[in-house]
């Protein structure tokens, strides 16, 4: 996840302090935990991810790009996970802050176009990411370069639990 990614993430601005990063990752885990949050394991993942990528640069000062203008994009990934969590064959996977979703997604593609979800047709997977954020790759990049620069954890849907990765 890029630093100011995980700002935005976490809802901080400005200087990193090791204050203020832990009141927000705590505020964050308390609103995503998954004993209160059907989709908590997915955001958890998300959350500590910016806390990890954010930990080692305190003290600096982080200014936000035009895509992570939007404060809303933990709210509105949390009701896209929440809204399909439930559905069976889907394996969800967390990329950076992009939602990642591949399995048996065909009889639920009515449900993932809802939440708010489009298919990459050349990565043969649906992805979750704000509106206003342009993706420069235009479908270039693969999934194994997505992992590789951004980091990827694998949950299996409805059992709240990550699964190890292998790296290709």
């Amino acid at each position: 996840m890029k630093p100011a990614d995980a700002m935005q993430f976490l809802g901080l601005t400005g200087e990193i302090t090791e204050t203020a990063l832990k009141a927000a990752f705590r505020a964050a885990a308390k609103k995503y935990h998954p004993d209160v949050n059907p989709a908590g394991a997915e955001m958890m993942k998300a959350v500590n991810d910016a806390f990890d990528t954010l930990k080692p640069l305190i003290g600096e000062t982080i200014q936000p790009t035009e895509t992570t203008a939007s404060h809303t994009y933990p709210e509105a990934l949390n009701e896209a996970l929440n809204a399909i969590i439930g559905l069976a064959g889907l394996s969800i996977e967390i990329c950076g802050n992009w939602a990642w979703v591949t399995g048996e997604t065909y009889p639920h593609r009515e449900p993932l176009k809802a939440a708010g979800f489009k298919f990459a047709g050349k990565k043969k997977a649906w992805h979750f990411r704000p509106e206003e954020w342009k993706s420069a790759s235009r479908g270039s990049v693969s999934m194994d370069e997505i992992r590789e620069t951004y980091g990827s954890t694998h949950v299996r849907a409805g059992q709240g639990r990550a699964l190890p990765r292998a790296s290709v």
